[in-house]
């Protein structure tokens, strides 16, 4: 069977799955970028797993970034991967993709195809014109501690969602037509919902996988893979691959190719959510004093802050359409929003987002930002004294190709492929390094 695809950067992997008699949902848990501003959903996450395999002895959760203790961390993960090949804790599927059916309790489940992609064919770099192209900024100051595992690690597990433009439902869809043999189908920890996975090793199955996506190029642009979720991951993928070319690996070592889970942006189980801003600036009074600053440095001018007493009349200003850009946000003591009349930006996450950086970086260089998946969540999170939560509206998911082709990448963290609950579980595993 033909396993290389250099026209469309297609690999087909040797997908490792844990053997018979580990607990799938113990082995699988929620991508390492999910809960940073709850430490208590991974110390749950933790008690769950207890001491059967887990790919969370394989992953570094960014909950634990600030923590000390990073490079023996990182160190115990990649001792822990080896371990799992030598004890044979996975064992490899014939070489393969794995098509993907997740159930979150939408009307729809979520499908996709879990394949490899080579790394030499992705650029992050604005303008870019690659076929695999970044849907958001890339932060550098990301990669480091991505960087940091997967340069000696022997395996990887993806959590990273690439985005393809099939209107026609020709590349995925038609697989649940054949008869594939079921590989796993289990309940997901912590809410997860269902997932269930079968194993593509048809070589004919494979190669019409791959023309299919042949066949969505259009025009003279290169442009054909989107990245959803993982952006930071790929990226640091990408440059472990750079140091291992120049240290002289050969062109076809393991770890030119990343594996990602392809979904396309028609699919009626995907959809968009928006990803909210939470600014930490230490007390209730400089929360206050933030509100006027970040008023008074809207890109733009024009900003109009108001504070709306009643909660149902927050909501319903909130959701309101409207001329200019309206941002929602809450405190520990306030709602309110703010009303931009003639933004400079096009997106309002790319208005918000602005006015943070200026304010930390004229006003605030202590105060910090994190991004949060879920209005419940940002709810929790804002009421406590010194906290501010910005909410963002989504993207309309089929705008997104048409965006990234004509205006590069979208700021950092604007839009999420479903809520926190809904993002990929590490499960399958690949070999980052040649065998003997």
């Amino acid at each position: 069977m033909r396993t290389h695809y250099p026209d469309i950067a297609l690999h087909v992997p040797t997908i490792l799955m844990p053997r018979p008699g580990v607990s799938l949902p113990r082995w699988s848990v929620i991508a390492c970028d999910q809960h940073t501003s709850e430490p208590a959903f991974w110390e749950e996450t933790e008690r769950l797993v207890g001491d059967s395999p887990s790919t969370l002895r394989m992953v570094l959760p960014e909950s634990r970034l600030r923590a000390g203790g990073r490079e023996a961390a990182i160190a115990a993960i990649n001792r822990r991967m080896g371990a799992y090949l030598a004890d044979g804790v996975l064992e490899p599927k014939a070489p393969g993709f794995m098509l993907v059916e997740r159930d979150v309790g939408r009307a729809q489940p979520r499908r996709g195809l879990l394949v490899a992609l080579d790394l030499e064919a992705f650029d992050y770099r604005p303008g870019a014109r690659a076929l695999i192209r970044s849907t958001e900024g890339t932060d550098p100051d990301r990669l480091p501690p991505r960087t940091a595992v997967r340069r000696r690690a022997p395996l990887e597990t993806p959590h990273i969602l690439v985005l393809i433009d099939d209107p026609g439902r020709t590349v995925i869809e038609p697989l649940f037509d054949l008869q594939l043999p079921l590989e796993y189908d289990f309940e997901l920890l912590q809410g997860g919902g269902r997932v269930r996975g079968w194993h593509v090793a048809r070589g004919e199955a494979v190669d019409a996988v791959a023309g299919a996506i042949r066949d969505l190029r259009r025009g003279d642009s290169p442009f054909l893979y989107a990245l959803g979720d993982g952006n930071h991951s790929f990226a640091a993928a990408r440059a472990v691959w750079d140091e291992l070319k120049a240290s002289g690996a050969a062109a076809d070592h393991p770890a030119r190719h990343a594996l990602v889970e392809l979904v396309n942006v028609h699919d009626a189980g995907l959809e968009f959510a928006p990803i909210h801003r939470l600014l930490d600036v230490g007390d209730a009074a400089a929360a206050t004093a933030a509100l006027d600053a970040l008023a008074a440095c809207c890109p733009g001018g024009d900003c109009e802050r108001r504070g709306i007493a009643d909660p149902e009349d927050w909501r319903h200003q909130r959701d309101a359409a409207g001329g200019g850009q309206r941002i929602a946000y809450r405190t520990a003591t306030e709602h309110g929003v703010f009303n931009i009349a003639k933004p400079r930006f096009k997106l309002a996450v790319a208005t918000l987002q602005a006015c943070l950086d200026a304010y930390r970086s004229r006003r605030h260089p202590q105060a910090t930002v994190d991004y949060i998946h879920g209005d419940q969540a940002l709810a929790e999170l804002a009421a406590r004294p010194g906290r501010i939560g910005f909410y963002l509206p989504s993207l309309d998911k089929h705008d997104l190709f048409p965006a990234v082709e004509r205006d590069g990448a979208t700021p950092p963290k604007t839009f999420s492929l479903g809520e926190a609950h809904e993002k990929r579980y590490y499960l399958e595993c690949r070999r980052l390094a040649p065998e003997g």
